[in-house]
Order: C-alpha cells, then sequence, then structure tokens
C-alpha cells in the first residue's frame, strides 16, 4: 500500500470512528465494528493503530480539536464575560456531544501517551486558568481554574444523565453555571 493510501485509510478508520461515537457511543468504538464499517478487514486497523487505545486516542483527539476550535471562537475584552462564555460553549459541547465528551475524558486514554492527546487537552486548561488569573489576580489561578473545571464538569455529566434536573428542578443550566462561576469568582460587580 503506498503511503497516500495508508494516509486516507487511517484518516478513514478515525473519521468512522468519529461517527460511530456521534451516534452510537463509546461502547461501539470496537476495532471491529470501526473496520466493518470503513470496509476493511477486522485487522486492518491494527496496521495503523497497533493498540484499540490508540484508535481510541486519535478518535478523542478530533474532539480536543473540535472542542478548542469552538472555544477560539469564544472571545469578549472582559476576563469574566470571556469565562462564562467559554464555560457556556464547554458545556453545550459536552452536551451536544455525549459519547465524544466521554471519550475524550477516559483517564486510560489521557494516561496512555498515545498521540500526545494530554498535551492537546492541557492548552485548553491554560485558557482556563489565564482568565481565572485576569478575574482573580488575588488566586491560586491554576487552583481556581482546576475547581471551576471540576465543577463545570460535573455540570456535564449530571446534567446529561438527568440527575441535576431531577434534584434541582431545573430545566435550563445556566442558573447551575451562574453560580458555579460566583462560587468561583465572586459575584458579578464583586470585584
Amino acid at each position: 500500500m503506498t503511503e497516500p493510501e495508508s494516509s486516507t485509510l487511517r484518516t478513514r478508520l478515525v473519521d468512522v470512528g468519529v461517527e460511530l461515537v456521534a451516534t452510537e457511543g463509546v461502547d461501539a468504538l470496537t476495532l471491529r465494528e470501526i473496520a466493518r464499517r470503513a470496509g476493511v478487514s477486522h485487522g486492518a486497523p491494527r496496521r495503523y493503530f497497533p493498540t484499540h487505545l490508540e484508535l481510541l486516542s486519535a478518535i478523542a483527539r478530533r474532539g480536543f480539536a473540535q472542542l478548542t476550535d469552538r472555544a477560539a471562537a469564544v472571545t469578549d475584552p472582559d476576563p469574566r464575560t470571556h469565562l462564562a462564555r467559554l464555560a457556556r460553549t464547554y458545556l453545550e459541547f459536552a452536551f451536544d456531544n455525549p459519547g465524544m465528551y466521554e471519550l475524550m475524558f477516559r483517564h486510560d486514554l489521557l494516561e496512555s501517551g498515545h498521540l500526545g492527546l494530554r498535551d492537546t487537552s492541557l492548552p485548553l486548561f491554560g485558557v482556563l486558568v489565564d482568565l481565572v488569573g485576569r478575574v482573580r489576580p488575588d488566586a491560586d489561578a491554576r487552583a481556581v481554574a482546576g475547581a471551576l473545571w471540576a465543577q463545570l464538569h460535573g455540570i456535564a455529566q449530571l446534567w446529561s444523565w438527568g440527575s441535576l434536573q431531577l434534584a434541582t428542578g431545573a430545566d435550563d443550566f445556566q442558573p447551575l453555571l451562574h453560580t458555579a462561576l460566583d462560587a468561583h469568582l465572586g459575584p458579578v460587580g464583586e470585584r
């Protein structure tokens, strides 16, 4: 197989995985199913991705690229407003892409080091740290950003499961988002 054919098949396998996780979720991402949908033998993916984790990492990398693109489109001269818009974008990405979101934050993929996945995810956290530091120069920006991210991740998960709606009676995540921001940044106008 020539190099362009190899690159094309590698890309097609990832494309199929991205579509599969979007339509059927993480549990559908087997090597056999991806190969079947790509129209190749069940052993073909191993030529390009020696382990299942490497293929899953390539698929998750696409998710981080999508989230990074969405985050880059969010701007505002006021750091708190920028941060609020970025947090909403993060949650909307999680709600719009539940399978990909779940895959992206699997600890085994992030820890495996395949395709520099951690290097893809950490710059997003760096943006959060920078904005928090500009809003809260009095605080340890990494710690506050970490706590805020953990809360956003929790909102994303609990909302997607329906738990927050049940517990709070809310039908919109925005009040929870504003409460989380106020908890970590202080109420609007306080600083």
